[in-house]
């Protein structure tokens, strides 16, 4: 999902996500590039290219690698230099003006073998803005969240002997839209939409449009995102024992501002930014005989972050004092985390058919925190660099906050696997997952204003009891594979994000989770490929005043399909392909009004391909969200006249159509 539109992404597992999209909080689903951990989610939304595979954990880990995490992890696994010369080049035109290219290039030689790729993407934007100003003066984009990203990755595979080789990897991505759409709905009334009817609070404005994508946005917004990173990967084998070492050094930076009361009217735009260096250091050591396989390793992860949102604002803080100057909020912080880890996992097989699976890991977060929230006013509303100290007039802290705390928590797993026969292995697992404590960054003083203490400002560590059972097996005389599980989730001090009025607010409850998968992979017959899954999950969060409901962005039901053929033609291979996702009523926040409610939906997207003989041709037309589907991804619920009277509304990409060309050489 895109809590913030193009502009940032977070993942879902098992109903289990974060919808906080303020920077300091960590995702409890890990995301991992080539083993390296992504602490920012706001750096997440990165270009996908030359890749090699990606691999989803579910359920709780930590004591394998990485950063500890309760819901999950993804991990996105390159392609990495080979001896061999080899690469493509691929290049896209696309529905909006869409034009995209991609390619690698790569070989070597027995020492040294290198490989250089990167994307860029860029289209016109499919929400039309219909703002213009009065005099001409000031007007914004036409159209909004277009695409602008570009991105490289060059990698030195270093191997002096056949037991040691030593990757060095230098990536780079940048981004710039102009993004921050929100559809605005009148909601005057409290928790209720309330279509067509004119706001009071913004000049009487309605949106009466009909069309999703489109509105009148006076101070549309942008994202500016620039990531980079290094880092070196050890594999060394010895004694039957493999060291790996993986070393980083990664920065994100990011400036974000919108225009929150999606209107013409100028009241309220939300800005944060980003600044974050993050440092981390594994070594792992491994080894396994025919029945016995174990893995042990330590992990350290230092993340400082300069960070700051806040709110350009006149009707809430009152005129500015310099004349043309709009009133604000400006709430600069910063959070140092210094985190150590010890893990380790053994597997024993007890019998030939039964096998044992024991781990755990020791976790040590010690973090500083300061955060401080100040009156502002902003010199022009509109510049580029709009929280510059040049831009900024009579800056007044009106409340601070100061604090540190160090935690200390334990994961652990425990698993019997057995081996019925050689086409069916059934499972029991149990997981404790921890999620470290962390800190709030209020974008502005509650009503009544906000208590900056511990209280508030703090919030505990997450503990995850998981229970699992399920089975994998190989029916149809090895032309399939049929895999189920059924889980229950049992949260102790569960960190929920609450959005409550214009405030963002994490604080620790109870939770439960129960849900069961099913899934099918096959290829019945020469050149089909089909996919077909299930997933059932009901989660509940217990809220302060004794009511239990649903999380944010977990659908009770979803289900998920793909059909692909291929057959020879003209020479070469035709291939057709279909999938499709439905995915029931979701929700945005915990409130559970219909404000915030999606109803459940199915995309589905078809393509057609043709490969050369040799597969060194490929072209290939595409058609995403083929029905061309209306779909919620976020939602704010900003109802009532005592705060916006509008509901924000942020919904998924339209029908997108192309068609692409790839050319691979070597190999």
């Amino acid at each position: 999902m895109q809590p913030n539109g193009e502009a940032n992404y977070a993942i879902a597992i098992r109903g289990v996500a974060n919808s906080d999209f303020t920077t300091n909080v960590e995702s409890p689903v890990a995301l991992y590039v080539d083993e390296v951990y992504i602490s920012q989610m706001s750096g997440a939304g990165f270009l996908l290219y030359d890749m090699d595979r990606v691999e989803i954990l579910r359920g709780p880990q930590g004591t394998l690698f990485g950063r500890n995490a309760t819901g999950g992890l993804v991990h996105y696994i390159t392609k990495k230099p080979t001896k061999e010369f080899d690469g493509y080049i691929m290049g896209t035109v696309g529905d909006y003006d869409q034009y995209k290219v991609q390619g690698a290039v790569g070989g070597g030689n027995d020492l040294v073998s290198v490989r250089f790729s990167g994307a860029y993407n860029e289209a016109d934007g499919y929400v039309d803005n219909h703002y213009k100003s009065t005099d001409g003066s000031k007007n914004p984009p036409d159209k909004l969240n277009n695409a602008d990203d570009s991105s490289y990755r060059a990698q030195v595979m270093i191997t002096p002997t056949d037991d040691l080789n030593i990757l060095l990897n230098v990536r780079h991505g940048q981004q710039n839209i102009d993004t921050g759409f929100f559809k605005y709905v009148s909601s005057v009334e409290d928790n209720t939409l309330t279509p067509g009817v004119p706001n009071p609070i913004l000049d009487g404005y309605r949106d009466t449009s009909g069309d999703q994508y489109s509105g009148s946005y006076n101070n549309p917004g942008y994202n500016e995102l620039k990531t980079d990173g290094y880092s070196a990967t050890v594999h060394w084998d010895f004694d039957n024992v493999e060291l790996v070492s993986i070393s980083d050094y990664s920065t994100v930076k990011r400036q974000y501002i919108e225009d929150s009361d999606a209107s013409p009217v100028e009241f309220f735009n939300f800005f944060l930014d980003t600044d974050a260096k993050q440092y981390s250091q594994e070594l792992r050591l491994s080894s396994e005989t025919d029945s016995f396989k174990w893995v042990t390793g330590v992990y350290y992860l230092g993340l400082e972050l300069e960070d700051q949102n806040g709110a350009i604002t006149d009707p809430f803080m009152g005129p500015a004092a310099t004349p043309g100057a709009e009133a604000g909020l400006l709430n600069p912080y910063t959070s140092n985390l210094d985190s150590y880890s010890v893990f380790g996992e053994v597997e024993y097989g007890l019998t030939p058919d039964m096998n044992l699976i024991v781990g755990a890991r020791w976790i040590r977060d010690e973090r500083d925190f300061k955060y401080s929230t100040n009156y502002a006013e902003f010199l022009d509303a509109y510049k580029r660099n709009y929280n510059a100290p040049s831009n900024l007039a009579n800056e007044t802290e009106l409340a601070a906050y100061k604090g540190n705390r160090d935690d200390e928590e334990v994961s652990g797993r425990l698993e019997l696997d057995y081996n019925i026969n050689d086409d069916l292995m059934v499972y029991g697992s149990w997981n404790l997952g921890v999620r470290g404590g962390g800190y709030n960054a209020p974008i502005f003083p509650l009503s009544p204003p906000l208590d900056y203490d511990d209280a508030t400002m703090t919030y505990d560590p997450e503990n995850l009891y998981a229970y699992e059972v399920g089975f994998k097996s190989t029916i149809m005389g090895g032309l399939a594979r049929l895999n189920g599980a059924a889980y229950y989730y049992d949260y102790q001090d569960y960190q929920a994000f609450y959005i409550t009025g214009i405030d963002t607010i994490t604080f620790n409850t109870d939770a439960t989770s129960s849900g069961a998968e099913l899934e099918l992979q096959a290829s019945p017959i020469d050149g089909m490929d089909l996919l077909l899954g299930a997933a059932y999950n009901d989660i509940k969060v217990d809220l302060p005043n004794g009511d239990e409901v649903p999380s944010v962005v977990s659908p009770e039901w979803k289900f998920n399909g793909m059909l692909r053929y291929e057959w020879p033609m003209f020479g070469g291979y035709v291939a057709a392909q279909a999938d499709a996702v439905y995915i029931d009523t979701v929700y945005f926040a915990l409130t559970g009004f219909d404000t915030v409610k999606q109803d459940g939906y199915t995309v589905a997207n078809v393509s057609l391909s043709y490969t050369t003989q040799d597969r060194k041709w490929l072209a290939r037309a595409f058609v995403d969200n083929v029905g061309d589907t209306e779909y919620l991804v976020q939602t704010f619920d900003l109802s009532g006249l005592n705060v916006f009277g509008l509901t924000e509304q942020y919904y998924g990409r339209p029908q997108w159509w192309g068609v692409s060309l790839q050319y691979s050489f070597g190999g």
